[in-house]
């Protein structure tokens, strides 16, 4: 008597899950290097590229038509920025249907109610400020990691 086949056996060979990708957009390098870190120790299965602007976010999530975008599985977006601010990068990412949906968790030193609403508004998934405190810090990171990206699979199996 044969055993009955398990979902694993029917599904054939298991293909290893590709690092969940973060889209950090910085222009702060030493706020940058306090994320980098913080998701280093949290995550470090995930893959951190990182946007100096909001142009160079846009390029990268909405590409031209020819060229695939970066499939990110969230986004942590500063408010002030160069080139394009975070406003109008949200405004672009929820106005488009290829990342309408892509969660985008704000996090800026702006200390304005206003910014905040607005954010929220333009379809903010988080919004959280900056913290002074890197313990703070890795308290964030770690809930948005829980919240938005997929969980590395343990080592040896499922």
């Amino acid at each position: 008597m044969g055993r009955e086949p398990s979902p694993s056996d029917r599904d054939g060979p298991q293909t290893p899950m590709a690092a969940p990708v973060l889209l950090l957009v910085e222009d702060n390098a030493d706020d940058e290097a306090l994320i980098r870190r913080a998701l280093g120790i949290q995550r470090p299965d995930v893959s951190l590229i990182v946007a100096r602007d909001g142009r160079q976010a846009l390029d990268l999530l909405q590409p031209p038509a020819s060229a695939p975008g970066l499939d990110a599985a969230l986004v942590i977006l500063d408010l002030e920025l160069p080139a394009v601010d975070g406003f109008e990068v949200l405004r672009c990412l929820r106005a488009q249907p290829a990342t309408r949906r892509l969660p985008v968790a704000v996090l800026t030193a702006s200390i304005r109610e206003a910014d905040r609403d607005r954010a929220c508004a333009l379809g903010a998934d988080a919004y959280h400020r900056k913290p002074v405190e890197f313990r703070e810090l890795m308290g964030i990171v770690e809930q948005l990691a829980a919240r938005w990206l997929p969980a590395a699979p343990a080592a040896g199996g499922r």
